[in-house]
């Protein structure tokens, strides 16, 4: 599944959500200068995290600095909370080939037919772009859509959920956010 199916699959969840936060999640581990100034002209680069997973705030102007500036803080991790519409589309179009992720925290609707009520803390949807992991936790040549469903799993309800988009449940269920 290509960057744009796996982003419209997503995207095509979220209007499904009844509720959903003001902000929205995206992280990307940026590799390159390149990737690193494309997503810079959005201001949402002033982070970064240092060796010990400590915040570290990035000074340096990404849109002035040379290459030979930039490289020896690569690869960079961006995590930020935006306010929903306001660059998702944007970020995700100038995505390079590290993992990246947008997040939708959200309140699915109510649905007798699933194993749990809805769950305003733990449901919503992600995009993994370059994972199969919720948790970003190894690089993969894939892109997958999670759909994020109480704390303790609503095997139904993801289903349901993954065939609204054309998709299936896979593998096992992942600890999500």
């Amino acid at each position: 599944m290509g960057d744009s199916t796996a982003y419209a699959r997503a995207r095509c969840l979220c209007e499904l959500l009844e509720e959903r936060d003001e902000e929205v999640g995206l992280f990307a581990e940026l590799r390159t200068v390149v990737e690193l100034q494309a997503v810079a002209r959005y201001d949402y680069v002033n982070r970064r995290t240092g060796p010990d997973g400590e915040d570290v705030w990035f000074d340096l102007d990404v849109t002035t600095a040379d290459d030979d500036t930039l490289k020896p803080h690569l690869p960079l991790d961006l995590m930020e909370d935006v306010p929903g519409g306001s660059v998702e589309d944007r970020f995700v179009g100038v995505l390079g080939r590290g993992t990246a992720a947008v997040d939708w925290h959200a309140l699915w609707p109510d649905d007798p037919e699933s194993d749990r009520p809805p769950s305003a803390k733990y449901d919503g949807v992600q995009v993994v772009f370059h994972g199969e992991e919720a948790q970003w936790d190894r690089w993969s040549e894939h892109h997958t859509v999670f759909v994020h469903v109480s704390k303790f799993g609503d095997l139904s309800r993801a289903r349901k959920l993954a065939a609204h988009i054309g998709g299936e449940a896979l593998g096992e269920p992942q600890i999500g956010w």
